[in-house]
């Protein structure tokens, strides 16, 4: 059974499912699970501390899987930046070609790199200005994020039954819908709504291979669609998390005139997410959800999840809609 769209052709996979790329939950064991069951599995690079470990990294998946897999690689401030040079240095060598960026404006650096070297990069955006601008500079397909998404969704507010159709109107390449999406329903709308492929990072978050404690994942299944919150939006850096003590004492303390980060920043450091997912303690920091936690109801495997998402996609695709035609 396969799903043929331009994202299949494009990305060389069985399924037009793409894993998002996920700090500190990018790993190979993920990765490998998704692309052995016929989507795209990333790895995520800033998760490593340096390129040699990233390296190690890429090699592990590659002795996992003999499928395509890919690489997230996302420029955002930092104090610290990475070597971005050395981390596309270490993808080419691992001979991955499909590379998934996101980030600020100096992405354009990355893309260099990434086109001199011939890899597929797929541009993760949240605006149709972004998507046609990065379609300008020569990235190959656009993954656009719609408001409900985990991670940063913009400053626009535009969910993806309005998002994904306004950028296909817009975009010759391939559109991949994200944000909101866990289960057949989300793959059959996004295609009907003009994309070819789908990206989900909660959904997978929830399954077996996820390299995260068991209570986390349980926290995904018991969560529903209003149990998100919106951080960070007083500074134009919104940020959707899993509701818990910590992201609503970060509501309460940035609901003041003057709003400062530093009064936050020690609740919400990427090292206290970092060890959430690890210890399952939720209230320890935050940890990115999306609202399609309230459409997530078990921890499958990857392959069984895939398989169940595409199975639901095609009946409703041949079966419910084209009942619907009359003769």
């Amino acid at each position: 059974m396969t799903l043929k769209t331009r994202v299949t052709d494009l990305l060389g996979i069985r399924y037009p499912i793409v894993q998002g790329g996920m700090q500190n939950v990018g790993y190979a064991s993920l990765a490998s699970a998704v692309s052995n069951a016929g989507g795209l599995g990333l790895i995520t690079a800033l998760t490593f501390p340096d390129p040699e470990a990233l390296a190690r990294e890429l090699a592990l998946c590659r002795s996992l899987t003999n499928a395509p897999f890919g690489v997230n690689i996302s420029v955002f401030p930092t104090m610290r930046p990475p070597d971005y040079g050395a981390i596309v240095d270490v993808v080419a060598d691992a001979g991955v070609t499909v590379v998934e960026t996101a980030g600020t404006p100096e992405v354009r650096g990355v893309w260099d790199m990434l086109l001199a070297r011939g890899m597929t990069v797929v541009h993760k955006c949240t605006s149709v200005r972004h998507a046609v601008s990065s379609q300008k500079y020569g990235v190959h397909a656009v993954s656009i994020d719609g408001f409900e998404c985990a991670g940063h969704p913009g400053e626009d507010d535009v969910p993806g039954l309005v998002l994904i159709p306004a950028a296909v109107d817009a975009l010759d390449v391939p559109v991949i819908a994200s944000g909101g999406i866990a289960d057949g329903r989300g793959l059959a709308a996004a295609l009907a709504l003009g994309a070819d492929g789908v990206n989900m990072g909660t959904r997978f978050c929830a399954t077996v291979e996820a390299p995260i404690h068991d209570r986390v994942k349980q926290a995904y299944v018991d969560g529903s669609e209003t149990d998100t919150d919106l951080l960070f939006r007083p500074f134009r850096n919104s940020a959707r998390v899993g509701r818990n003590s910590v992201s609503q004492e970060v509501l309460r303390r940035l609901a003041v005139p003057e709003p400062r980060f530093e009064d936050v920043a020690q609740l919400v450091s990427g090292l206290k997410g970092k060890e959430l997912l690890k210890s399952g303690n939720l209230d320890s920091g935050i940890y990115w959800s999306s609202m399609a936690q309230g459409l997530i109801h078990d921890i499958p495997t990857c392959a069984d999840l895939i398989e169940r998402i595409v199975r639901d996609a095609r009946e409703i695709i041949g079966g419910r809609l084209a009942a619907m035609l009359a003769h």
